[in-house]
């Protein structure tokens, strides 16, 4: 499980940082790209692979890291496995991951009229991206560390 669940990251991981590195390539991250299709097809696509990392990261990733290493209840609430990370030095801070959540709720809805509130979502899931990203890497050296997976 662990190990699916690391290659399904490790793929929208990179493809989030194609597009990733197409934005911060622009002169101008500002209402003005939403009147240009490809670069709205960009954002987009960061946009969806964002989500997937944070969803995947939170429901299975984290799970699965605490299972393997005997620390997962089944009543554990989102937070308590937050926690319970945090704790065993998996991640820095447990508050963190929330307010990338928060991030994320912004990002999923649709602002059609309020095209500053969708461009300053998206700066901040930039700005995310490398801390999430950062996170990722961390769990992974952990995972090595523990030598968590088996290599076939």
């Amino acid at each position: 499980m662990l190990k699916d669940t690391m290659q399904t990251l490790n793929m929208h991981f990179k493809r989030a940082e194609t597009a990733y590195r197409a934005i911060m390539s622009w002169e101008d991250i500002s209402v003005n790209i939403l009147e240009n299709y490809d670069k709205i097809m960009v954002v987009d696509s960061f946009i969806f692979r964002l989500i997937k990392i944070q969803d995947l990261m939170g429901d299975k990733l984290f799970k699965n890291l605490l299972k393997a290493i005997e620390e997962y209840k089944e009543e554990m609430s989102v937070l308590d496995i937050l926690d319970k990370l945090e704790k065993l030095s998996i991640i820095d801070d447990a508050n963190q991951w929330v307010e990338f959540r928060k991030i994320r709720n912004i990002l999923t809805h649709e602002y059609p009229f309020n095209e500053e509130e969708m461009i300053n979502g998206l700066k901040s899931g930039l700005t995310a991206f490398i801390d999430i990203k950062n996170i990722y890497f961390k769990i992974i050296k952990y995972i090595e560390k523990k030598k968590l997976i088996k290599n076939s």
